[in-house]
């Protein structure tokens, strides 16, 4: 079954969404013999893999911070963290910032723990800091009953993270509330099985 979406949009606002995928190269286009890739780390914090092929050869760049020659005429070498500034600063300053994910995990019902319960300020910090902040609110249970009963237990428990948010004093340019019941489960379990983990929240701000 598919989950159901509620959408809640603050009066007089209008925002435009686009996506942006960071590619671990960056590459100065200067003149062609300045011209080269620096390789960075991913926002999750692994590094890839690049082979830079050129007029002039074919090179691989396998560790962050490494640069090679965009003809290939030269192996990889170590970029300088003030070249690095100085070529791309403006470039890395200008892009958006990630999505933040946070679980807030529940006793039973739509009692949050007090583990979650003191998440609420990083989660409104987070939203501070950007424009025109969209969230998304998904509800989630463990395989305990029915899924009617989990599907219902869901909402409730997305739409009491939401109104908390708001009481204390969120504030957001869009705001989606999902629920997804017990499909989707962090901790996959047979049916019937108690599991805290997936008697959870996910807030995404965004």
């Amino acid at each position: 079954m598919p989950s159901v979406v509620r959408r809640l949009k603050n009066p007089g606002s209008l925002r435009i969404r686009s996506f942006v995928i960071l590619v671990a190269t960056l590459i100065f286009t200067g003149c062609a013999s300045n011209s080269y890739v620096v390789l960075l780390k991913s926002p999750d914090g692994t590094t890839g893999k690049v082979t830079v092929s050129g007029k002039s050869g074919e090179q691989v760049l396998t560790v962050a911070g490494q640069r090679v020659p965009l003809d290939g005429s030269e192996s990889a070498k170590p970029e300088s963290e003030k070249e690095m500034k100085a070529d791309f600063g403006e470039a890395i300053a200008a892009l958006p910032k990630l999505p933040v994910r946070y679980l807030l995990y529940f006793t039973d019902g739509v009692a949050l723990t007090k583990a979650s319960e003191a998440l609420f300020p990083a989660i409104i910090a987070e939203a501070d800091s950007r424009p025109a902040v969209d969230l998304s609110v998904i509800g989630h249970t463990d395989t305990v009953k029915s899924d009617e009963y989990n599907d219902q237990l869901a909402l409730k428990r997305a739409t009491r993270v939401a109104e908390l948010l708001k009481e204390k004093g969120l504030k957001y340019h869009a705001m989606t509330i999902e629920w997804h019941g017990k499909r989707n489960l962090l901790i996959q379990t047979p049916d019937n099985t108690y599991e805290p983990k997936n008697r959870r929240v996910e807030v995404s701000v965004r």
